[in-house]
This record gives C-alpha cells, sequence and structure tokens, in this order.
C-alpha cells in the first residue's frame, strides 16, 4: 500500500475490484478525508483489457466537476503518477450499497424503497440533461449514507454524449440490469438507465432480479423476450400503481417506458403520496390521544407530544418482522405504541419489550451502531422518531427525551438481561 498518491494521504485500503483498488486517504488541502480509486493498468497482461481499463479511468476523470448533484457522488480530481491512474471521490463514511437490501428477508419498506429510487430518478435526469447516461446503474453503484440519503457512483463505462475518445463500444455494463437495446448492442439512451433503474427496483421489492437463468445466455434471451413475473405474486402489498409504474421501466422498446427519468421520479411521487396516506390512516386527534396514554409520555406537555408527531412518523408490522438488525446505523428511534417486541443479541434472546417503551436510543449517538436486533413478536404499531428532526424541536422537548433515556438506561442496567438494547 502507497504511503502517498499525488497530495493524497493514504490512510488504508477499503475496498478491490476487477478494475483496481479503493484507498481512504486524506487531502491535506481541503482538509477532508476523500476516496481514491486506482486502476490495474501496469500489472494487466491483456491488452484488450487494459484498453478498456484505460478508458473507464478517462470516462471517470471526464467527469470531475461535471455532475454537481446531491445524490451523484462528487468526483474532486483524476491524474497519474509514476505509471498509476486514479480518481479521487468524495469518501462517504460508514455508507453501504443497495445490494444489502436485495434479499427476501432483509427488504426495506415499501415507501423507502419508493423514495430511494425517486432520489436515483431525479440524479439520473440531472446527468442525462448533461449529456451523460450511466449505463451501469445496479444495486452496487448506489449508496445509502449513514442518514438515509443516496449517491450513484462508478461512471466507468458511462456515455458522454460531446466525448468520443473514451467510448467502451458493444455490450457493457451488469447483465441482470441491462436493458434489452444494451443486451443488443443498439444505440443507448437516457431510457437504458431508467430501465436499469426499474429492475433495482424490482429487486429491491421482492428479493429477486427480474430475470434470472443458470447461465449468460438464457439470461440475455430473458431480457430481450421474456416477462417478468408480477410485483405482487412476489410481495402482496404492492399496489397496483406501482406495479404499474415498474412495468413501464421494464418495457422492451425504449420509447414505451417513461420519457425521461423525471416523469419515472414524478410517477413515483404520487405512487409515494398514496403510501404515506395509507400510513396515516389514523389521523392526528387520534394519535395524539393514544401517545398521552403511553407511560413514555406522563411527563410531557400537550405541546411537547405534538412537537414529537411532528419529528415522527408511524409503521405498522406484522409479527416476525424484523424491525432494525444488530450492526446497522440510522438516526430513528423507535416507541412501541401497541404490541409486543423481542430483543436479540447475538441470536440470543436477551428481553421483551412492550406497549409504552422504546429501543433504538443509539441513534442519538452520532455514527453509533445498532448493538441489537428487534423482532416483532405480535403485530405492532411504532412511533418513528427522528433523531435530527427532534434537535428542531424545542428545549423542553428535547429535555424531556433525555429524561425518560435516562431512567430507562437505568432501568435496563439494572436487569439482568436488558443491560443493553439498540
Amino acid at each position: 500500500m502507497p504511503d502517498r498518491i499525488g497530495k493524497y494521504v493514504i490512510i488504508n485500503e477499503v475496498g478491490q475490484g476487477s478494475t483496481g483498488r479503493v484507498f481512504l486517504s486524506h487531502d491535506p488541502y481541503y482538509g477532508r478525508d476523500v476516496a481514491i480509486k486506482v486502476y490495474n493498468l501496469e500489472n494487466e497482461s491483456d491488452e484488450q483489457k487494459s484498453s478498456v481499463t484505460r478508458k473507464m479511468f478517462f470516462n471517470e476523470a471526464q467527469m470531475v466537476g461535471r455532475l454537481q448533484h446531491p445524490n451523484i457522488v462528487p468526483i474532486y480530481d483524476a491524474g497519474e503518477e509514476g505509471g498509476q491512474y486514479y480518481v479521487v471521490t468524495e469518501h462517504i463514511h460508514g455508507a453501504r450499497t443497495l445490494a444489502a437490501y436485495t434479499k427476501p428477508d432483509n427488504l426495506l419498506r415499501i415507501d423507502d424503497v419508493v423514495e430511494i429510487i425517486y432520489k436515483c430518478a431525479k440524479a439520473l435526469y440531472y446527468a442525462h440533461n448533461r449529456g451523460v447516461v450511466h449505463r451501469d446503474i445496479k444495486p452496487n453503484n448506489i449508496m445509502l449514507t449513514n442518514d438515509n440519503d443516496v449517491r450513484i457512483i462508478d461512471f466507468g463505462i458511462a456515455l458522454v454524449s460531446d466525448s468520443d475518445i473514451s467510448r467502451i463500444e458493444g455490450i457493457a455494463g451488469s447483465p441482470s440490469y441491462m436493458s434489452p437495446e444494451q443486451v443488443q448492442s443498439a444505440e443507448i439512451t437516457a431510457q437504458s438507465d431508467i430501465y436499469s433503474l426499474g429492475a433495482v427496483m424490482y429487486e429491491l421489492l421482492t428479493g429477486f432480479r427480474p430475470f434470472r437463468a443458470n447461465n449468460l445466455s438464457k439470461l440475455l434471451h430473458q431480457i430481450v423476450f421474456a416477462t417478468p413475473p408480477p410485483l405482487h405474486s412476489l410481495r402482496e402489498e404492492i399496489s397496483e400503481e406501482l406495479e404499474q409504474v415498474v412495468a413501464t421501466t421494464l418495457q422492451k422498446e425504449p420509447e414505451k417506458r417513461f420519457g425521461n427519468a423525471s416523469e419515472f421520479a414524478a410517477a413515483l411521487t404520487r405512487v409515494y403520496q398514496d403510501l404515506r396516506n395509507q400510513y396515516s390512516h389514523i389521523d392526528r386527534k387520534e394519535k395524539f390521544d393514544l401517545l398521552r396514554k403511553l407511560r413514555f409520555f406522563h411527563d410531557f406537555s400537550h405541546a411537547e407530544i405534538h412537537e414529537v408527531l411532528r419529528a415522527s412518523d408511524w409503521r405498522d408490522f406484522h409479527a416476525g418482522h424484523a424491525i432494525i438488525r444488530e450492526g446497522e446505523m440510522d438516526d430513528r428511534f423507535y416507541i412501541i405504541v401497541s404490541g409486543e417486541v423481542g430483543v436479540e443479541s447475538g441470536r440470543r434472546s436477551i428481553g421483551i419489550l412492550s406497549e409504552g417503551e422504546c429501543f433504538g436510543e443509539t441513534s442519538y449517538v452520532d455514527g453509533a451502531k445498532r448493538t441489537a436486533t428487534i423482532m416483532a413478536n405480535t403485530d405492532v404499531r411504532l412511533m418513528r422518531v427522528s433523531s435530527s428532526l427532534l434537535e428542531q424541536a424545542s428545549a423542553s422537548c428535547q429535555l424531556r427525551f433525555n429524561k425518560v433515556f435516562l431512567r430507562t438506561l437505568i432501568t435496563r442496567l439494572q436487569s439482568p438481561n436488558l443491560t443493553t438494547t439498540t
């Protein structure tokens, strides 16, 4: 591992791929940590592969300062030193890719998926309007930050409208997410990215890719000719409106998809509003009355409870559902409105929490990881409170929370089992 690349001080290696290595580094000029991708060129014996890798470097190098969008990872710098070609990007501490949420037993909530894909669609619309087609949209190229924001990464095989010096011809991309026109080496437009993002959404919603086969030839044939299983057959709570949106993105002919990624985002907005209305079927007065009865809020004033309502949303979980998992990071904590949950650590049951109790208090500590898994023992209704939104509440409201958390901590320290929660 080098000590330095250009002006950047190398801290440690954080990843490897087929085209190079990624290092966590420090930029002394701006005083910030960055990620440096160093391309494997000097050790590449395959001349054709070396040529493609070199073009991928030049592709990303062209993006320096070009795409400045909150949901696209910024590329700060690119260069060559001692035969090493490198690209410098933002380093997102603690981020994970969406690949973590593509398994049937670890899916995100439907409204969270809709919100994530909405942000991606808006980011792609921005890139497309600047002549850039990503061409490799897949779960591994979409990062989820600690505050549940989104970053699209890796423009190594992107098509740039005003440049052909680094164009990678032929089939390029990740087969499972390729559009039919990519598979057939036809003209690639913005509609190809829309298809790929739709395929990612399908997988995030169901835990399965739209098309699956035991060899590449069969997979590519399915992409061109087959129809994926209906979403509701894999996850019954998916609405007809959402199913139609995803089906539109996966149309075989580009002209039958959304006209642009902004239209895709607009369709998702309508679906999201319907979902939010569905989740908010209890009106504010009923919510207030429910909270007033919970022992968690016994010392809160009416005004403070209303403040909490503004910083929260409500979620229902069926029995057996994993609400949060050990090792995760986010800024939300939960108050049990009704039902019962089990607390597990290292796959060992350590306790039970019920109506009026809370969990997830570690979200109050910046960068802290969950230390336990919370499973719904029964159907439960939870109030999910955002720590970042709560910071905007009045000092008296925040003080109430601090007192409840302190009391909870003392109680759990005295318990033989629940010495720690989440």
